[in-house]
């Protein structure tokens, strides 16, 4: 008996200290007082900024934050973000006091982007307030004079509706938030000089860079030993952009990473689906002092540790009817020897970063894809869809083709992979034949 009563008080013991741990980081989660710099007496909707200086500089705090990708131009939302836990509708965030933020003061405002805290309770992570928590006070107070100097638009948008029970519970975001959100400012590092310090901000701060490149654990939470080494994006995949020189852009220059971001293209690789709307939307507007910050602090990484693919060899019948097929519809684009056509189409020769993850490159195949408008580049190309003219099979031989040919060298693509993105997309199955009578 006295040895029941022992463990029962043990357990009752590391009940309570677990209990008060978790309060405690509970407090620390939700603790919001560095948004006591903001005011708390006037709503946006009556605010009407009179700075100049300051709403050109939050303008440019948008851009590093990429708020109209997914909030639209005019920022009155309604764009899907497909996620594991269902679909979410982004928030109307213009200065409509019904359905917009006209309602919030610039402290609600703060709360919001950097703690996750809106009008409605706890946002969800799809919101990127995980990195958007380590942006300074100056760039917030730019970024609400800048919405202060936007039209209101009335757009009513029921952000939730499309989660899964029970995720569709914002409460429950406060449990997701205990285990996973790292509610501090950004902090230099002293023995990294400016420039280094400055890129690692507008990576993991307002570009939020590692919500899409950082691979997710089964709740949704960041795995941080994957940091930036690429991860799952709805039907897409955001790549590997640690130093690897296999899977990474280790073999990119400085010069390459600043010319990708702000053109969307650097002589080898074009971006696509999500990325190209970053490059469109976002990073095309970042100064050189910045795009050069960024290049500086992705090359100081530590490269992720994927090895070199052994590389696929197809049977001489499946590569030469691959080859063939990839001469009849690839080539004219993408050249007879996989050279591409610089600052449009990217080439395949030599091209590491197709050389891994086939997502995109299935994407592409199945459904097309548009490369990004810019000011560097304003004519984008554009690749058809080729789900109607391949089926599976023959789509994935024409990746194995290219994806091993040309000092390339790459695992197997299988129909079944294919097969599985067809049906996530939604791309139709190859056209038939009309039987001739």
């Amino acid at each position: 008996m006295a040895k029941a009563k022992k463990i029962t008080y043990t357990l009752a013991a590391l009940a309570v200290i677990a209990g008060i741990a978790a309060s405690g980081r509970l407090w620390v989660v939700l603790d919001s007082a560095r948004s006591n710099v903001a005011d708390d007496n006037v709503q946006l909707a009556d605010f009407h900024s009179n700075d100049d200086a300051a709403i050109k500089r939050g303008e440019y705090v948008m851009r590093l934050a990429d708020c109209a990708a997914c909030h639209n131009a005019d920022f009155s939302g309604g764009y899907t973000i497909d996620t594991p836990f269902g679909a979410l509708q982004t928030s109307n965030i213009s200065p409509d006091s019904e359905t917009g933020i006209g309602n919030m003061t610039e402290r609600d405002f703060f709360n919001a982007v950097r703690q996750g805290r809106g009008e409605h309770g706890f946002l969800y992570p799809a919101m990127p307030y995980t990195a958007y928590t380590q942006m300074s006070d100056d760039d917030m107070h730019d970024l609400w004079a800048y919405f202060s100097a936007q039209k209101p638009v009335h757009n009513a948008i029921d952000e939730n509706a499309g989660m899964n029970f029970p995720y569709n519970i914002r409460l429950a975001m406060a449990g997701w938030n205990l285990l996973f959100f790292d509610n501090n400012a950004f902090k230099p590092q002293t023995a990294q000089n400016d420039e280094w310090n400055r890129g690692k901000y507008i990576v993991d701060g307002p570009a939020h860079c590692s919500v899409c490149h950082t691979a997710r654990n089964a709740l949704g939470g960041e795995i941080s030993s994957h940091y930036l080494q690429g991860g799952n994006l709805g039907s897409w995949y955001a790549p590997d952009i640690s130093p690897n020189p296999h899977a990474g852009i280790g073999k990119w220059s400085d010069a390459q990473i600043a010319d990708y971001l702000k053109t969307g293209s650097n002589g080898a690789s074009v971006a696509a689906g999500p990325m190209a709307e970053a490059v469109e939307h976002s990073t095309q507007y970042f100064n050189d002092r910045d795009l050069h910050a960024i290049a500086t602090y992705l090359r100081s990484l530590p490269a992720s540790s994927t090895p070199q693919a052994a590389g696929f060899v197809m049977d001489k019948t499946r590569h030469d009817r691959a080859a063939l097929r990839y001469e009849v519809d690839c080539s004219a684009c993408h050249g007879l020897s996989g050279e591409g056509i610089t600052g449009m189409v990217p080439a395949f020769a030599g091209n590491g970063a197709m050389q891994n993850d086939p997502t995109n490159m299935i994407h592409a195949l199945l459904d097309g894809a548009r490369a990004p408008h810019t000011a560097g580049r304003p004519t984008s190309a554009g690749m058809p869809a080729f789900s109607w003219k391949l089926n599976d099979q023959e789509m994935a031989d024409v990746l194995n083709y290219v994806r091993n040919s040309w000092g390339n060298q790459a695992t197997e693509v299988k129909a079944s992979q294919v097969a599985d993105l067809r049906k996530a997309t939604g791309a139709g199955a190859k056209l038939k034949v009309p039987v001739m009578k």
